[in-house]
């Protein structure tokens, strides 16, 4: 009844005249687009909106007025729009979310809790002067560089709170079964560096449920020049930045910033990540749409080197096994540049993934399927957790036999 209902509303929304919303150009809007095919979706993607779910023959996004009219400029079908002036509830069973106070006391918790297994630091501060925290993780914290090292992050992009949740709560999990003597977790722990940034984003993560309400905010908080807010920082990252796929115009959803690693957040993560060259292996944590994503994201091209393309695709297919996301590279969506896996593959060469968290849709509950989701999400997502840790030694192993663990 709720689809129906919200069906009709945008049908009705999507006849009003254009006019109409021409006195909020910040406003944004909720679309429809028509887009048969990654081609189609590429052009969409490069008018600076934000795609967010992706069907057969047509892609939902966000974006603002003047999106809204390139759109249309370039001939793309938009079949709905409605704007996103309305915020929703902050509903009671959310409260389960960490937010950015409960999420720095959990992590102090955990290095209270396991001194020879955590440590918890700041790598930088953001925009608006919070810390972003790292966790570290071993079984050898005094020798931990000379361990082999991966990194997991998440909450780069504000309204995506369950990706700040999952790994979160694996990694609470996973301690806890350390403690409680699980031999292969203990074995893994001992034997790798394990680094975890469980919200790069912070300021944005906060602003989304200020007031108590959701806000529908994706980037940081940066003043841009124009006077509106905010970078995409997923945009923000230095490997073929701004080639497509990435706004120039500040008040886009996808704006890239000015200059590559523009924002001390990406500083801060690419700093962290330079300090550490013993890291292999990256995972990323983003709602929405079921997927495991890896490089490239700027071209439709996959990775050059065979036994790199032949490893990430390896990976993919054994991870959904687990949690039953879609695996294909990044661009079989749509071409973006700026994201964090083509930097840390195409600098470092990371094996680098991301996870595009449950629902499958927007009707699914899109970013905030409330709090009821968090323990299935955690669950099929924590052997893919720990099948990366296992081969974080030498991803290269997974073209050989499986190993028994």
């Amino acid at each position: 009844m709720r689809k129906f209902i919200l069906i009709t509303a945008m049908a009705v929304l999507a006849f009003l005249p254009l006019r109409q919303a021409e006195s909020v150009d910040s406003t944004q809007y909720w679309m429809k687009i028509s887009a048969a095919d990654k081609f189609q979706r590429s052009l969409v993607a490069d008018t600076g909106v934000a795609i967010e779910a992706i069907a057969d023959d047509y892609v939902t996004a966000v974006g603002n007025l003047e999106e809204l009219k390139h759109l249309r400029e370039r001939g793309l079908k938009v079949d709905v729009s409605f704007p996103l002036t309305a915020k929703m509830n902050f509903p009671p069973q959310d409260q389960e979310f960490h937010d950015y106070g409960e999420l720095t006391a959990e992590l102090r918790s955990l290095e209270s809790r396991y001194p020879n297994l955590v440590k918890v630091f700041s790598i930088g501060k953001t925009v608006e002067n919070r810390d972003i925290w790292a966790m570290r993780i071993s079984g050898d914290l005094a020798h931990a560089d000379q361990l082999p090292g991966i990194i997991f992050m998440a909450g780069h992009h504000a309204r995506e709170h369950l990706s700040v949740e999952t790994p979160l709560r694996i990694w609470m999990n996973l301690l806890e079964r350390y403690a409680n003597g699980d031999e292969r977790v203990r074995r893994l722990i001992d034997g790798r560096d394990i680094h975890f940034i469980p919200a790069v984003n912070p300021d944005g993560l906060e602003y989304d449920i200020e007031g108590g309400r959701y806000h529908m905010w994706r980037k940081n908080r940066r003043l841009n020049a124009d006077g509106t807010y905010g970078i995409d920082l997923n945009r923000n990252y230095g490997y073929k930045w701004g080639t497509g796929g990435a706004s120039a115009s500040p008040g886009s959803e996808t704006f890239r910033g000015p200059t590559p690693f523009s924002e001390p957040e990406t500083q801060a993560v690419k700093n962290h990540i330079e300090a550490h060259q013993n890291i292999t292996v990256l995972l990323s944590f983003h709602t929405f749409s079921k997927l495991i994503l890896y490089p490239w994201g700027w071209s439709y091209d996959g990775v050059e080197n065979a036994r790199d393309k032949a490893v990430h695709e390896t990976m993919a297919k054994k991870m959904a096994e687990w949690n039953g996301y879609t695996p294909q590279q990044s661009s079989e969506l749509y071409v973006s540049s700026g994201d964090t896996n083509d930097w840390s593959y195409g600098e470092y060469k990371m094996i680098s993934f991301t996870f595009e968290l449950d629902p499958a849709s927007m009707w699914n509950g899109g970013f905030y399927p409330g709090a009821g989701v968090i323990p299935e999400v955690v669950n099929k997502n924590t052997e893919p957790v720990l099948y990366l840790l296992e081969y974080a030694d030498n991803p290269y192993r997974v073209l050989e036999a499986d190993p028994v663990f």
